[in-house]
C-alpha cells in the first residue's frame, strides 16, 4: 500500500519535535541535531514509498536517524557519547510553558542529554517517547536486555544528577 503524500507529509511534520529530541540525544549538539533531522527528513521523503502506512512513522524515522548518525560517526572516526550539551542549549527543547515546571523540565532534559549516548537514547525512547523496551531495542538495533540494563543505569545516573543539582 502506497502512502498518501499529504498524509505522509502531515505525519512527518508532526514527528519533527520528537525526532529532534532523539537526534539531540545522539548528537549532543543542537546544530548537529538539526542537521541530522534534516538528513533524516530528506531520506524519509526520498524513500517514502518504502514506509508502510499501517505502521507508525516515528520508529522508522528513529531507525533512519540512528543509522545516519552511525554512518556520520564512522566517517568522522569520532568516539560516540563523549560530548555533552550545555544545560542552556538542552533547555531550548522544553516548551515555553513558563514557571517552575518549565524550569524543572529544562533541568531534567539537560541531565538526560548529558547522559552517555547509549543511556540517553534508551531513556528518551522509553521514558519520554513512551516506546516499549522491545520497540526501543528494535529502533536502536540492540537486545531488549541491553535496553533494560541501560534504562536501569540511566535512571540511577539521572536520579543522582538531579539530587546533586537540587543540593
Amino acid at each position: 500500500m502506497q502512502p498518501d503524500a499529504t498524509d505522509f507529509q502531515a505525519e512527518l511534520l508532526a514527528s519533527l519535535p520528537r525526532l529532534r529530541r532523539f537526534a539531540l540525544s545522539l548528537t549532543r549538539h543542537p546544530s548537529e541535531a538539526d542537521d541530522l533531522v534534516q538528513m533524516t527528513c530528506e531520506r524519509a521523503i526520498t524513500n517514502a514509498e518504502r514506509w508502510n502506512p499501517e505502521q507508525p512513522l516515528l520508529p522508522w524515522l528513529y531507525t533512519m536517524a540512528r543509522n545516519l548518525w552511525t554512518s556520520e560517526m564512522r566517517k568522522r572516526q569520532v568516539r560516540t557519547g563523549a560530548g555533552t550539551v550545555p544545560a542552556e542549549e538542552a533547555a531550548e527543547l522544553v516548551s515555553h510553558a513558563g514557571g517552575e515546571e518549565a524550569t524543572r523540565a529544562g533541568q531534567v532534559m539537560a541531565q538526560i542529554v548529558a547522559l552517555p549516548e547509549g543511556l540517553a537514547s534508551v531513556l528518551l525512547l522509553v521514558s519520554v517517547e513512551g516506546h516499549s523496551y522491545g520497540e526501543a531495542a528494535a529502533i536502536l538495533d540492540i537486545p531488549a536486555g541491553t535496553v533494560m540494563s541501560r534504562m536501569s543505569a540511566a535512571r540511577a545516573k539521572l536520579r543522582a544528577a538531579l539530587a546533586e543539582g537540587a543540593a
